[in-house]
């Protein structure tokens, strides 16, 4: 089926987003920008990292897009890898400078949510980041958005979640609006060949992560985030060694961003519960800590608890990862959770959480915060299994180390 798409074709695919796809989508920016100046658009404020932006070469048709339609233009470029509700304030109070009335945000999830984010807040000028993440106020309204992506993972360039840090709390909440949906996002994979391997293999492992959980929930798992799982983790399977093996690779690259993309969708259709829920805790405690890693190192003991109350989903979406002969039996659980494992260590993510610093000191911290975080016992509510706090520390403490 692959060989039978032009990737460098840039395609529109329309979800609740309009997204262009495909090599050389990034020159799609100019008319977005013209939309934009015709329903009045003047000045917008510009989230972004502090290089990928500009060393991606993505900054160039921005600026180039920016001045042909007299659009003025604020820059925010200090978002973090894991961002935080006092940096979406800051760049909020640039936006207000400006005027700004949409929002771009160029990179990765940490830009494009720190993007959605402010884009909310410049509707809202009485509130603040901690206000928008701690739930005191419920939104319907936010600036226009466009999303310019730069990694294969997140998703967030066609979904209304965000993510971000209350430092002191050690709280990492996501929120979920449907005005904060990018009205246009752009998938580039020559934007992506400069990627590092570990970055690579993170934010493909993110995706990953998405759809087991998608596929997995209880209430909104359907039939569609079910078929989009399985192409998700057919698609990485198969391409994500090619990608990190040679990082020019565009028709890996193509390919990894669109398992990205669907498996966004999937999950903004049927949610997300053990993985993401017990992976907030970690990076909140560890803000360095890459987020797709956090998942990956989980991964594994999440199945193993999941697969009893859901062998048969779980024997179809991963289907790479397991053995050929392996059976919905729910005495395989064991058996799955090892295979997935084995997979991540083969595509180069043999990291546990002992070696990123966690201890079994960490546990009762770490089960604390799924409770205490908002918006994380949503998440957990919608697990296959009850996510009681035994079977939480459990996930945790098997983690910690390799299963064999």
């Amino acid at each position: 089926m692959e060989k039978n798409i032009n990737i460098n074709e840039v395609k529109t695919i329309i979800s609740r987003t309009t997204c262009y796809l495909g090599v050389g989508a990034i020159a799609r920016v100019d008319g977005i920008c013209k939309a934009l100046a015709d329903k009045g658009v003047k000045n917008v404020l510009v989230v972004s990292g502090r290089g990928s932006y500009k060393a991606t070469g993505a900054w160039n048709h921005v600026v180039k897009a920016f001045a042909a339609h007299k659009i003025n233009y604020v820059l925010y470029d200090k978002v973090t890898p894991n961002p935080t509700v006092d940096g979406i304030d800051e760049a909020v109070a640039l936006g207000k400078g400006i005027g700004a009335t949409a929002v771009f945000g160029i990179g990765g999830g940490s830009p494009i949510d720190t993007a959605k984010s402010a884009a909310i807040l410049l509707e809202y000028a009485d509130k603040n980041a901690r206000d928008l993440y701690e739930y005191r106020f419920t939104p319907d309204k936010a600036k226009p958005i466009v999303a310019v992506n730069l990694t294969h993972g997140m998703g967030t360039e066609v979904d209304r979640f965000a993510v971000a840090s209350i430092l002191e709390k050690d709280f990492k909440p996501a929120i979920a609006y449907d005005c904060i949906y990018p009205t246009y996002a752009i998938d580039d994979p020559a934007l992506m060949t400069g990627l590092g391997a570990n970055q690579t293999r993170y934010v493909s492992i993110d995706a990953v992560n998405h759809v087991v959980e998608a596929a997995t929930t209880k209430l909104f798992a359907s039939p569609y985030t079910i078929l989009l799982a399985e192409e998700t983790v057919r698609l990485v399977d198969k391409y994500l060694p090619r990608a990190v093996a040679n990082p020019n690779d565009l028709e890996a690259r193509y390919y990894l961003l669109y398992a990205s993309m669907i498996a966004g969708i999937s999950f903004d259709n049927g949610m997300l519960h053990l993985t993401h829920g017990l992976e907030h805790p970690l990076s909140a405690i560890k803000p360095t800590l890459t987020h797709g890693l956090g998942l990956a190192m989980i991964l594994p003991s999440v199945v193993e608890a999941c697969w009893p109350a859901v062998s048969e989903t779980l024997t179809d979406v991963p289907r790479p990862m397991l053995p050929g002969n392996i059976t919905a039996d729910p005495a395989n659980a064991a058996v799955a959770a090892d295979a997935v494992e084995q997979w991540l260590f083969k595509m180069g993510v043999a990291e546990k959480l002992a070696d990123m610093g966690y201890t079994e000191a960490d546990v009762d911290k770490l089960v604390r915060l799924t409770r205490e975080t908002p918006s994380l016992g949503g998440l957990l509510g919608l697990a296959p299994v009850p996510a009681t706090a035994e079977v939480v520390a459990k996930i945790y403490r098997d983690s910690l180390k390799p299963r064999h």
